[in-house]
């Protein structure tokens, strides 16, 4: 299976990336932890049905010293004992804030104190912005019809 258009060879869709990439950046030197952030982008990715950030998320996520078995109930957390308070709060904003359409409320009170119990105010602006680029590259990836599977951890970067 190919790719529907080579976003990397692409010059719009190439200076395009290039930025999210940046942002990419911006995350990574965040505050908000790194581990957090990897188990946003997979959920979303699950979510939206984006497999081929579902396979770098997971992939990026054990390189960088992740349990596959934390990853693996990244679907089922809400079922799961082996997540922090802080995580779930991270999940469920995750969740709330990819399934917009599905709620004519957008994200909760509810959700958004819950999560602001655990994050401080710079740490919630990186989770809301890990959360907007994760789920812009997973529609990206599912509008070119990116294959996934092939996935190197750490290729871009």
């Amino acid at each position: 299976m190919d790719a529907r258009l080579n976003i990397f060879t692409s010059p719009t869709a190439g200076k395009f990336v290039k930025h999210l990439f940046g942002a990419g950046k911006v995350l990574a030197e965040s505050t908000l932890p790194a581990r957090t952030q990897e188990l946003v982008k997979l959920r979303a990715s699950q979510i939206n049905g984006c497999g081929y950030c579902t396979d770098m998320h997971f992939k990026d996520a054990v390189a960088a010293g992740e349990e596959p078995m934390r990853l693996n109930l990244v679907a089922a957390w809400r079922e799961a004992t082996v997540f922090t308070e802080a995580e779930r709060a991270a999940l469920e904003l995750t969740e709330e804030g990819t399934r917009l359409a599905d709620a004519a409320g957008g994200v909760s009170d509810e959700v958004w104190a819950n999560a602001a119990k655990h994050y401080d105010e710079e740490q919630l602006a990186a989770l809301v912005a890990a959360i907007a680029l994760i789920n812009t590259w997973n529609r990206i990836n599912v509008i070119v019809r990116n294959p996934a599977g092939d996935y190197q951890p750490g290729q871009f970067g």
